[in-house]
């Protein structure tokens, strides 16, 4: 059994993990081996597309059932180039501006999915916009939604700001897992807030300490994956830093890599920021000049 305490985290809940629990990412009943879960959407090919999934190491790959093409300009069927014996998908309502829309998107992505027998027919990622410049979530539809969503039937992994408040009354409401923002999607700006992001990793794992909460939207680059994972994220949902990278399948592999080397100094535990030097050889039995 390994114990520790993230010194960075303020009052997070101490946790013990084995490395094989440690070895999935749990939502609900499903049981990820990878804490990376990637997009879909805004690749050149459908073969990049591929490609760059396959480097990543994920397992999980979420659709926009709004708006994915299913068919590429040349007709190419974008599910032809999703195992589904490799991904689970995670369908999303992403391009949803209020409540109604969102619920109508998530029953439609339940059976386009139960049509393949995916293990994640009863999943959504619920988006639910409050403007398309900013692309930041409305709190009252996101909430409203969710509820119906839940009453329904369905397993909500919940996109929503930085702000702790929501994503208490969101995981209260009875969201499998709250996803809150680094920043804005697509802005590639990475944790622009840490500090609420802590708060809402104390709030969240009070008295649960296995809750997942993921990181969604925001990220540009691998240091922002190691960043999410190094405060105490479970996961983290990323595409546009893929898709759009100069060179997305290399980026894939240093996003994998980045959660793997994140998730492991999290767990190691970080040394505490001092304001002066503290030396790393022993002062005991220092060799002494002599006079002659």
């Amino acid at each position: 059994m390994h114990f520790f305490m993230h010194p960075s985290c303020g009052n997070l809940p101490s946790m013990t993990v084995t490395p094989e629990l440690d070895s999935v990412l749990t939502i609900g009943d499903i049981q990820l081996p990878s804490r990376l879960i990637v997009g879909t959407g805004r690749y050149d090919t459908l073969d990049i597309m591929r490609d760059s999934l396959e480097a990543s190491g994920a397992t999980a790959v979420t659709v926009a059932v709004r708006r994915e093409r299913m068919y590429d300009r040349s007709g190419q069927n974008i599910l032809d180039y999703l195992d589904p014996e490799k991904y689970i998908l995670l369908p999303n309502t992403a391009g949803c501006y209020n409540c109604a829309d969102a619920v109508r998107v998530a029953r439609l992505g339940r059976e386009i999915l139960r049509s393949l027998e995916n293990p994640g027919s009863n999943w959504v990622k619920l988006e639910v916009l409050g403007d398309s410049k900013t692309l930041l979530p409305d709190p009252v539809a996101t909430l409203d939604a969710c509820k119906q969503l839940i009453d329904d039937g369905f397993k909500v992994l919940c996109y929503t700001s930085d702000d702790p408040i929501m994503a208490r009354k969101l995981k209260m409401a009875g969201a499998t897992s709250v996803m809150p923002a680094g920043s804005p999607i697509g802005s590639g700006q990475g944790i622009l807030n840490p500090n609420n992001l802590r708060i809402i990793l104390e709030y969240l794992k009070e008295g649960d300490p296995n809750y997942p909460v993921i990181v969604d939207a925001g990220v540009g680059t691998a240091s922002d994956v190691a960043i999410a994972f190094e405060l105490g994220a479970d996961g983290v949902l990323l595409n546009t830093a893929i898709a759009h990278a100069r060179d997305p399948v290399r980026m894939a592999i240093a996003m994998k890599l980045a959660a793997q080397a994140g998730r492991e100094a999290f767990l190691a535990g970080r040394i505490p920021k001092r304001l002066y030097a503290s030396a790393s050889s022993p002062e005991e039995g220092v060799i002494t000049s002599r006079p002659w």
